[in-house]
């Protein structure tokens, strides 16, 4: 390993200390500029995009992101290791810091697609992936999964998971602290009904020292991704992120010690229209862009009418970069 590889291995390792989740409709390339410039050194992820999209679809528009996102993931969801292969290729070759496969999404599509959640019960299946990625690529390949599925409360589940896709060479696991029932429950009931249950993360940590173990799963502040690193390895935050994206301005000094004043607001908003204005140039609508700025203002004076604004001109293509700056927040 080159000493440039072995310093950006260890940077993406400590940058898993705060790490802001995959999630499907939010954590696009925009989504991800916008976060980039509250927290410099959060582990940001990607939506997961199959591996059939990948190996048939365009790539530059599923693959294609601002250098300025870096250490920045890409989460694949698939389960034929040829192809899994092929996209840890592809993902590599664009630049990606870490391939992470999907084991964790409950949902009846991605179900019926044989990916996700349902793969904790073929822990083969998921080995003989990470294996066939991991020889494919020199960057990691990391699983994120749930403690278990279905009813079924037993330890040995999640141990043997971990176990088998341990020894094909996975050694970093993100963990939603939520079993997935797969019957019965909406992706967004899944987020929200199954019992949290952390201990079972921290056990995993206790018993498999020498992985990497990050928890996910309803955390909301950062008080309490402190009180989680107690016990594991890192912490990563979901939706939260994503309703009030400025919770994420004390996180690198909080988690990373930097000493560098976090940009403001209105800072905030300001770099991101001048990249909304190189955007729309390219092509792009000013409502897939704008959708992200949402929360930017969540709990601040005007908040509201700023929301209002943003779904009156994202649906309009009378509107440009400058109806957002003049929509902006009074201070």
């Amino acid at each position: 390993m080159t000493a440039r590889a072995l310093r950006n291995s260890r940077e993406l390792e400590e940058s898993r200390r705060f790490c802001v989740a995959p999630m499907m409709d939010c954590t696009d390339r925009h989504d991800r500029y916008l976060l980039r410039l509250i927290t410099r050194r959060a582990l940001l992820y990607s939506e997961m995009i199959t591996s059939h999209a990948l190996c048939h679809g365009d790539r530059q528009r599923l693959l294609g992101f601002d250098a300025f996102e870096h250490p920045v993931a890409l989460q694949i969801g698939g389960s034929e290791s040829r192809q899994m292969a092929e996209c840890a290729r592809l993902a590599e070759s664009f630049g990606y810091d870490e391939i992470n496969m999907n084991v964790g999404c409950p949902s009846d599509r991605v179900r019926s697609g044989r990916f996700g959640a349902c793969l904790m019960a073929e822990p083969d299946v998921v080995a003989s992936c990470v294996s066939a990625m991991a020889a494919a690529v020199s960057i990691p390949v990391t699983v994120k999964t749930r403690i278990g599925i279905d009813r079924d409360e037993s330890w040995d589940q999640l141990a043997k998971f971990v176990e088998t896709v341990a020894g094909a060479g996975c050694g970093t696991f993100i963990v939603h602290a939520r079993r997935a029932w797969l019957n019965g429950l909406s992706p967004k009931q899944n987020r929200e009904i199954p019992p949290l249950n952390y201990e079972s993360v921290y056990e995993l940590k206790r018993r498999q020292p020498h992985l990497t173990i990050v928890i996910n799963g309803g955390i909301k502040t950062l008080d309490a991704a402190a009180a989680h690193l107690r016990y594991v390895d890192g912490v990563m935050i979901g939706r939260e992120a994503y309703a009030n994206p400025y919770l994420l301005a004390q996180v690198d000094s909080r988690f990373f010690g930097c000493a560098e004043q976090p940009r403001d607001r209105d800072e905030v908003l300001e770099e991101y229209l001048q990249y909304c204005g190189r955007q729309l140039e390219r092509g792009s609508r000013l409502g897939h862009l704008s959708r992200h700025l949402v929360g930017l203002y969540q709990g601040q004076p005007g908040a509201r009418r700023w929301r209002r604004s943003l779904n009156e001109y994202g649906r309009g293509s009378e509107y440009g970069v400058q109806s957002l700056r003049t929509a902006r927040p009074a201070r």
